[in-house]
């Protein structure tokens, strides 16, 4: 077990596109329902939204989570734009 192990080469990074949007979501569960809370940030425009959303199942929470996305302002602006394109 003293044999060398070879090293990989380094992978050469990707410049990484700006940040457009900050999301930070809490999710909290007692077995019976589960609320999500958290904030999201339109970088661009300084603009904060706070998100609410509640499920008895995760299926609920997942449409009520995606019904308060649609409130950020720059997550919208993507997918009106996401949209057009096609």
């Amino acid at each position: 077990m003293s044999e060398e192990l070879d090293k990989k080469p380094a992978a050469p990074l990707e410049a990484e596109p700006p940040v457009v949007a900050r999301l930070v979501i809490e999710i909290r569960s007692d077995g019976s329902r589960t609320i999500a809370r958290g904030l999201a940030e339109d970088v661009a425009r300084g603009e904060k939204v706070q998100i609410d959303a509640a499920g008895a199942t995760p299926l609920q929470l997942v449409f009520s989570l995606l019904k308060s996305l649609g409130d950020i302002p720059a997550l919208a602006r993507s997918f009106t734009k996401g949209l057009l394109k096609k």
